[in-house]
């Protein structure tokens, strides 16, 4: 596993700025701002190809090196994008074959961003001249500290449907299954008579009259995934010829994102980066929050990352933007600092006058430097400063969550036994549930090395290879705990069914076997005989060597298991077949007992540095037992911290 290079030590403060929306008066004041809130890294150029190449081939620098000379005479060191996140009018004006085109088979037009086609090599070769001469003229510059490959890849255009798009899918497809006999295989092509004799006549899934071929549309997925991470490789390529700068993308670890498989991607970054805004739109943003940054830890193989992007307040794109209370702030960004941030930067510095992100907060808002954001921002600022020697160190977690983007993808396919269940409702839940308890978790692949935690929580992997099945068995064969939840195990990666009852490929590690699925309508509720209520889904279940924990005292499953548990050789697997609170399996298989619900509690450790984070979300105080200092008020701390409603502590603890 290769070394972190952070670009900025500490606990860097950084943000995104976009000096094209402005005079180079406010360049000037924009730096001095910057300097005296205490900005360390700011991004710059992630959507200037148009003012780099106003036309074809006329280059413009003159802006773009006033600007980083302008930060790096205030000491401010440089996120450089290689300006290639959207392309100019003049590209697709005079090559419209570049512009992506929807399932419906209709294209998509200039006028927003990312209109361009991840498979069109005149955009690729357009693209790739900016990104030489960028790396050309900025490469040896000493502040820069980053480079910053396009911009949140894949956030719209992830899959395109036009007919280079099907070329390259059809070379993906027979790289990947060199015959067509074992396409068509794998497919199930039998079904609706859509064999193939030759691969020319294999087409994108694009809208069709009747449900798709789901292992068509997983394949098309995973295609995608990876014609944007050739096109990443493409440019990182380029930059590291030209300089030894760290290169990364800002991935979206998001609830509402989910088109890149990051498994994939993590290992090509030199630094995981990450963008995440609050999403009012869940039922509990700030648990979101904390998942989200689990999980890009994971893809950061444990080791620090950074917050590439997060909202000052108030975001523009929800249907109800809700902005940040005092301290809000603070809390959001000391939970990713928490769990493994080692830089929280902000989109972006000054709010914008003009554009479709005119309405999105920022460090510096429209009212200036008057107003409580900016103090907030001032605040945010010295904490960071204050708790700098926590960077480096790394989260403390012996529980691990898995997660896949293929069972994200396969499990929320057009034709299932129900449209109300969905993928990451399960793995929110899950997460939640042991964040009340507490309990810090790994969010890893379903690949993943299991042998280092005491509890593996795998909530509704609906698709798992043979391989990763078995591991998990022998993870608990050799002494492990498991705990399973419903639609689990259900296809392999062909997204063909585990024939033989469900959840087919956790069947004997479970002690169960499941007839049939009988999900229940939206607003129906079963009562447990633990007392618990069931929603959303049950099904025929029998235990084979498993026992039961609680059945259905009520419904079409009356009588029936709910919850089991299963001695598998030395370890212990829970199975919950419903939607349900999780809360007392957890306890059991965590040996957990206390509850920190509105409290995040972490630490994160280096030999024999140690730091405890306790961010406070609720309203009333909370105490935690901890010796040591607090770095965010210097005060000593002697047996029990107390932090008031909407604080925050980070303690370096005295260890014995």
């Amino acid at each position: 596993m290769k070394s972190v290079r952070m670009p900025v030590p500490g606990i860097s403060l950084g943000c995104d700025y976009n000096p094209e929306q402005w005079s180079p008066d406010v360049w000037r004041e924009d730096a001095a701002l910057m300097r005296r809130a205490g900005v360390d890294l700011v991004a710059v150029n992630i959507f200037g190809w148009s003012n780099l190449e106003p036309s074809p081939g006329e280059y413009r620098f003159d802006d773009l090196d006033e600007v980083i000379e302008l930060l790096h005479a205030h000491g401010i060191k440089i996120n450089l994008g290689t300006g290639t996140s959207s392309p100019p009018p003049w590209l697709s004006s005079r090559h419209p074959e570049t512009l992506p085109v929807a399932a419906d088979g209709t294209t998509r037009f200039p006028g927003g961003r990312q209109a361009w086609c991840p498979s069109s090599p005149v955009f690729r070769e357009r693209a790739l001249d900016l990104v030489g001469r960028v790396a050309d003229r900025y490469g040896s510059h000493p502040a820069l500290a980053l480079w910053h490959v396009s911009n949140e890849l894949g956030c719209h255009n992830a899959l395109c449907y036009c007919e280079t798009s099907a070329d390259a899918f059809r070379t993906w497809l027979r790289s990947r299954y060199r015959k067509i006999e074992t396409l068509n295989e794998a497919w199930g092509t039998s079904f609706w008579s859509q064999r193939y004799s030759d691969w020319s006549d294999i087409q994108p899934p694009r809208l069709a009259l009747s449900l798709r071929n789901p292992a068509q549309l997983i394949d098309f997925q995973r295609f995608s995934s990876d014609e944007l991470l050739g096109y990443y490789r493409a440019e990182a390529a380029l930059l590291r010829a030209r300089s030894d700068v760290p290169v990364t993308t800002n991935f979206m670890v998001t609830a509402h994102i989910r088109n890149l498989d990051y498994w994939s991607w993590a290992p090509e970054m030199d630094v995981i980066a990450n963008d995440h805004y609050l999403d009012h739109r869940l039922g509990d943003p700030v648990a979101e929050l904390s998942f989200a940054a689990d999980l890009t830890r994971g893809l950061a193989g444990g080791r620090p990352w950074m917050l590439m992007e997060q909202a000052a307040g108030a975001v523009n794109w929800q249907p109800h933007n809700v902005t940040k209370v005092p301290g809000e702030m603070i809390r959001n960004s000391l939970t990713h600092v928490a769990r493994g941030a080692d830089s929280v930067c902000f989109f972006q510095w000054r709010a914008s006058a003009q554009g479709a992100e005119k309405f999105h907060s920022a460090m510096l808002p429209h009212a200036g430097t008057d107003t409580v954001a900016w103090r907030e921002v001032l605040k945010l600022s010295e904490t960071l400063d204050r708790i700098g020697e926590v960077a480096g160190t790394e989260v403390e977690a012996d529980v691990a969550l898995l997660f896949s983007w293929e069972s994200w993808w396969s499990a929320e396919g057009e034709a299932r036994p129900s449209q109300a269940v969905t993928y990451l409702d399960q793995v929110h839940s899950a997460h939640a549930a042991l964040r009340d308890l507490g309990v810090t978790t790994d969010v890893v692949a379903p690949d993943a090395d299991l042998s280092r935690y005491r509890l593996v929580v795998v909530p509704g992997l609906y698709m798992v290879s043979d391989t990763d099945a078995q591991a998990i068995a022998d993870y608990v064969s050799a002494g492990g705990r498991l705990v399973v939840t419903y639609f689990s195990g259900i296809v392999d990666e062909r997204d063909r069914i585990r024939l033989g009852g469900y959840p087919g490929a956790f069947r004997d590690v479970l002690g169960v076997l499941a007839e049939e699925f009988a999900p229940l309508l939206p607003g129906a509720e079963v009562a447990l005989s633990n007392g618990a209520i069931g929603t959303l889904w049950t099904e025929r279940l029998r235990t084979t060597t498993a026992s039961v924990i609680a059945t259905y005292e009520n419904g079409p499953m009356a009588g029936i298991p709910a919850i089991t548990r299963n001695q598998h050789g030395d370890g212990t697997a829970w199975y919950v077949a419903t939607k349900t609170d999780m809360s007392d399996v957890l306890r059991e298989a965590t040996g957990v007992m206390s509850d920190k619900s509105d409290t995040e509690v972490v630490r994160r450790r280096a030999g024999d540095r140690s730091y405890l984070f306790v961010i406070n979300h609720g309203t009333e105080p909370v105490e935690h037992p901890a010796r040591g200092h607090d770095l965010v008020t210097g005060e000593s701390v002697d047996g029990v911290l107390t932090v008031q409603g909407g604080g925050v502590a980070v303690v370096r603890e005295e260890i014995r």
